[in-house]
């Protein structure tokens, strides 16, 4: 597939442009800027609110202005991923992508189609001149990736529409109906630095190469943790000896499943070739466990200059906390018919060793928000018992099915008229931003949607080319067929 196969071109064009414009979490100013000109530009109705979301109105088509509005909805930010030895400037580097095979991808970083491929589509509707549809209302949210801070500032009279179709999912196909909850855990536990022992000797552990992903949609795919696997390997370690830890620093976002980290320590010299030994076959067994999930999986271990490490306290409690701490599927949903679906789950994103204390991150999901609080108050006891300082913020709600869903029924008779089989129609295990929409509008009928995404959140997220068409042909005809007020 080459360039002038990518249909629709125009939504592709949208998107190429979208890529020019750095627009990293909290950081989307210019994206901000872009929007309001694009709509400004068309002279169609745009303002931005306060938070930084943007709104651009285009009107009915003539005979369709008896229709109900719709609001087509996506984010504007993007996760900052890239691989380790790539040089690249999120805030000002375009994306540079290229095409293999049906996918879209990007060189060495995240693509940025999650959910600049929502924006694109938005933008292309916007920017058409021929398409059939009631009143529109497209709405480009800020901040999606690392707090949903955009949707959480948004006020109850930004929108006013009657229908919203979120477009940040990730399968084609699949219309999503649900949402988990989410909370965000952070931990700081204080040391002070001194001397090592005398004849302790330094070694450095690496681990990358892991798939990573969403720590919500793949939470339930076997993949590798990097913090729980240094961690594995110190703890053993801690059966035999003393260690003292220098640094340990792995993950990144708070949303994704850490793909590499690294921790140096010390040992007694008389130890080190036990650790070496050791370190060898602890690396043959995690990749037996992980052969099917983790293909390349790449450990390495190295003599290290000597620093001052963490007072021994300090060293034992983190080390047991990352050991102990809940990660992974807690529980799956009860109802027989999502007895697929994860209900609840925990991940560990990121250890950050800083001056005075080494901060760690875990983030907690649940589609039933009594659960949620109880994984959360799990995490935050782990973390207290080994004497860190905890703060969690409030989080972001479920979104409940709507079994009356008059936007559902119309998109999913729209999807078997145009493919002649049935989507599904599912829950998922993240966030997205109809939860806080629906507490703020709660008569607002809302699904969500969109073409196929893999490796989201890594530098192997890409695009399935095809299914772009296939949304892109299924949203105009849903618009073309919505319901009159």
């Amino acid at each position: 597939m080459n360039n002038t196969e990518l249909k629709p071109a125009c939504v592709f064009e949208q998107f190429a442009a979208i890529n020019q414009i750095p627009r990293p979490s909290k950081r989307e100013e210019k994206m901000i800027e872009f929007l309001k000109n694009f709509g400004e530009s068309r002279g169609l109705e745009t303002k931005v609110d306060e938070t930084g979301n943007v709104l651009i109105k285009k009107p009915a088509t003539p005979g369709y202005e008896n229709r109900q509005t719709v609001i087509l909805q996506s984010h504007m930010d993007m996760v900052c991923e890239k691989l380790v030895d790539i040089e690249f400037d999120f805030d000002n580097d375009p994306i540079q992508t290229y095409i293999d095979g049906e996918w879209l991808c990007a060189k060495g970083t995240t693509l940025g189609a999650d959910d600049g491929i929502g924006c694109a589509i938005e933008m292309a509707i916007l920017d058409s001149n021929d398409l059939k549809h009631g009143p529109i209302e497209c709405v480009f949210t800020r901040d999606e990736e690392t707090g949903l801070t955009g949707a959480e500032g948004m006020k109850g009279d930004f929108m006013t529409g009657d229908m919203l179709i979120n477009l940040d999912s990730e399968d084609e196909g699949q219309i999503f109906v649900s949402c988990a909850g989410g909370r965000t855990t952070a931990a700081y536990l204080k040391y002070t630095r001194e001397e090592a022992p005398a004849g302790y000797f330094f070694m450095k552990i690496a681990l990358k190469g892991l798939v990573g992903g969403h720590s919500g949609d793949d939470i339930n795919k076997k993949r590798a943790n990097s913090i729980k696997i240094l961690t594995r390997f110190i703890y053993k370690e801690m059966q035999k000896m003393p260690v003292r830890i220098a640094q340990f620093n792995a993950g990144k976002l708070h949303n994704a499943i850490p793909r590499d980290g690294i921790v140096t320590f010390a040992v007694p010299a008389d130890m080190k070739e036990t650790v070496r030994a050791d370190w060898n076959v602890f690396a043959a067994e995690v990749k037996d466990e992980f052969h099917v999930t983790e293909k390349t999986m790449d450990f390495t271990m190295e003599s290290a200059d000597a620093v001052k490490v963490m007072n021994e306290d300090a060293s034992n409690r983190l080390v047991r906390a990352l050991q102990a701490i809940d990660n992974g599927v807690f529980a799956m949903c009860q109802d027989e018919d999502l007895a697929w679906l994860v209900e609840t789950s925990s991940n560990i994103a990121s250890v950050e060793t800083l001056d005075e204390c080494v901060k760690m991150v875990a983030s907690q999901r649940s589609n039933v928000m009594s659960n949620l609080d109880n994984q959360a108050n799990t995490i935050k006891a782990l973390f207290e018992l080994a004497g860190c300082e905890v703060e969690q913020g409030d989080g972001y709600p479920a979104w409940k099915m709507n079994p009356n869903s008059q936007l559902t029924k119309t998109v999913v008779e729209s999807y078997k008229k145009l493919f002649g089989k049935d989507p599904k129609v599912l829950g998922i295990h993240a966030g997205l931003e109809c939860g806080l929409f629906s507490e703020r509008y709660p008569n607002l009928d809302m699904v969500s949607f969109g073409p196929t995404l893999r490796g989201v959140h890594s530098p192997d997220e890409r695009l399935h080319i095809p299914t772009v068409q296939m949304v892109w042909d299924h949203l105009l005809d849903i618009l073309d067929n919505i319901p009159a007020k």
